[in-house]
């Protein structure tokens, strides 16, 4: 069951306590839809200018990642720089360059349109509700938002998520969204305004999973060494909609919560390799094994 990633594909400079890299693959879409392969096949919506380089969307194919729905104009791709702090929760952004990203207006290939899965990117959410319209038999449609939305943009904003199954948000855009500082009234409050299934992330603490009367805590993944948390987000939405879409999950029908916490663990694994390497690099070698392995990890160090 293929899934369509709308979103940002860029270049980022990065810098960490572990070291610097001036200019390296990123962007939501790349992130999720590197993370999402590993389940199922991705069909990327985004744009790039013509310095995006050969060597990227051949390491983007390699992943099995339709590249139709990415369209190349001229001009630069959207760049983007930042500076973590010591612990790395918290980060000051040097750079962003929208460039060709500016003008993004996302237009479906015709194949795409009939994709059971969809996920939007942290985008504008008029072009996310756009997205929404293009397509004609999607059965699992979830996305991404911020507070810069949230606060600049919130009757456009609850008219898009209206028409959503599933929500991913951090915990203070979550009690933004809601007015509420109780996650778990903050999440009942979301959910009343149209998905029917919510993830709070929690950064190095985890994420919530909310759906129906249910809720289920899910810890991060303790690394020893975090080089990168660039990404970390969107892979955790990539693995998670990657797991549905490839188990061929159809919220029409009365969904297994089972299956919806595996999702989530398969989400914090994504996530957890990301952090190991600057930018996407853990996923030019990551193995289908691996994951899988530290999917068991997950389990036995959250059973009693």
């Amino acid at each position: 069951m293929s899934l369509v990633v709308v979103g940002s594909v860029a270049y980022d400079g990065l810098e960490t306590p572990h070291g610097k890299v001036d200019r390296i693959l990123g962007g939501s879409c790349t992130y999720i839809s590197l993370a999402a392969s590993f389940f199922t096949q991705a069909k990327i919506v985004g744009v790039v200018g013509d310095d995006f380089a050969r060597t990227d969307i051949e390491f983007l194919k390699s992943r099995g990642i339709d590249l139709e729905g990415l369209e190349r104009v001229p001009g630069k791709t959207f760049f983007w720089a930042g500076v973590y702090s010591a612990d790395m929760n918290d980060r000051t952004t040097l750079v962003t360059d929208l460039n060709v990203f500016a003008d993004f207006d996302p237009k479906l290939p015709e194949g795409y349109r009939s994709a059971p899965y969809l996920l939007l990117g942290n985008i504008q959410p008029a072009l996310q509700r756009s997205v929404r319209a293009q397509m004609n038999g999607v059965r699992f449609v979830g996305g991404d938002t911020m507070n810069y939305w949230i606060r600049d943009y919130r009757d456009e904003l609850l008219a898009t998520i209206r028409e959503w199954d599933f929500l991913l948000i951090n915990d203070g855009e979550a009690r933004m969204l809601a007015g509420e500082q109780n996650l778990r009234r903050a999440a009942a409050r979301i959910m009343a305004m149209g998905p029917h299934t919510l993830v709070i992330k929690r950064g190095e603490y985890g994420a919530i999973l909310f759906q129906g009367g249910d809720h289920f805590m899910a810890p991060g993944f303790l690394l020893e060494d975090v080089f990168d948390p660039t990404g970390a987000g969107d892979c955790f939405a990539g693995g998670f909609m990657g797991y549905l879409a490839g188990r061929g999950i159809d919220p029409r029908h009365k969904m297994d919560h089972r299956e919806l916490r595996r999702a989530v663990i398969y989400g914090s694994v994504m996530g957890s390799f990301c952090c190991e390497k600057f930018g996407p690099d853990r996923f030019r070698d990551l193995s289908r094994a691996e994951i899988d392995a530290r999917y068991r990890e997950f389990k036995a160090f959250t059973e009693f």
